[in-house]
């Protein structure tokens, strides 16, 4: 028995999902004003200065704190049902689809939001660990549950969920230092493969 994780963003992906669901969310000038007032912080987490926690949740927060949950996760969902496709790599596609043809689990593990990856694995019958976000009242907090999924964290989360002793053969697929931990669990690591 076989499993294999797969970043998403960059690995899966020909672009950053997370931008490009603001853009989609708020248009272009909202965005890039957006990302204008937040630079500093990007240039501090960029600097090694600033967690990707915090950055993360400095950028949710910005963009999403009091939105309704239910316009959230409307635009998400059409989001991920819509735009997704058009990002995904060609050969990443195929990596999944021979994983699944050979029996193997395969599972996206990704530091993006659930919200809007969920209904795309779903449509594709692929498993998924992501970072999740507080909502209260019916409102985002602009706060994420727990930690970010990227780096050590990644590791955290599926070794709560997979029994790793139970497969012959792990696989693993990243592009970023956020993916190292979870290439260096797997029996056969592949780093930007689909470049």
């Amino acid at each position: 028995m076989n499993i294999a994780f797969f970043d998403f963003d960059g690995t899966i992906t020909k672009q950053d999902s997370f931008a490009m669901f603001l853009r989609y969310c708020f248009g272009d000038i909202k965005f890039l004003l957006g990302m204008l007032i937040l630079s500093p912080i990007i240039i501090v987490y960029k600097l090694r200065l600033l967690s990707n926690q915090n950055m993360k949740t400095c950028i949710f927060s910005y963009f999403f704190k009091n939105m309704n949950e239910n316009e959230f996760k409307k635009k998400a969902t059409s989001f991920s049902l819509e735009k997704i496709k058009l990002i995904i790599r060609e050969e990443a596609l195929n990596k999944i689809l021979w994983h699944k043809k050979n029996g193997d689990e395969v599972v996206i593990v990704s530091a993006s939001i659930d919200c809007w990856l969920k209904p795309w694995c779903t449509d594709n019958n692929i498993d998924l660990i992501a970072t999740k976000i507080e909502i209260k009242n019916n409102k985002l907090t602009g706060n994420l549950i727990g930690k970010n999924c990227f780096g050590p964290e990644k590791v955290i989360r599926i070794k709560k969920i997979y029994n790793l002793n139970a497969y012959d053969n792990i696989y693993a697929y990243g592009d970023t230092r956020g993916d190292k931990e979870m290439l260096e669990i797997a029996t056969n690591s592949f780093y930007k493969p689909f470049r």
